[in-house]
């Protein structure tokens, strides 16, 4: 299992989950676990992800997501699990 975490932050509007998901079930990654809130009008989603199966290197997938948070209007940022893990010790 590789995880990552993907990280969705902007201005809520209808479509974000169903157009990140959409995009992850093509490239056959597998939702572990999804958070997400809507705070005055401001849509927050954090989800933890198996990239095992995909068919693209992270950086790809990275920058794919990226591209496709400024095509919907949000920002997404996907890390590998260690990553984020050493980013957030204390």
């Amino acid at each position: 299992m590789k995880k990552s975490i993907i990280t969705v932050v902007g201005k809520d509007t209808v479509g974000i989950i169903a157009k990140v998901c959409t995009y992850l079930a093509e490239q056959k990654i597998n939702i572990l676990d999804i958070s997400q809130t809507i705070v005055d009008g401001y849509f927050n989603m954090m989800m933890i992800v198996d990239t095992a199966a995909a068919p693209v290197e992270h950086s790809v997938l990275a920058d794919a997501l990226k591209s496709l948070g400024e095509e919907i209007g949000v920002t997404i940022n996907c890390q590998n699990e260690e990553i984020f893990d050493m980013m957030h010790r204390i």
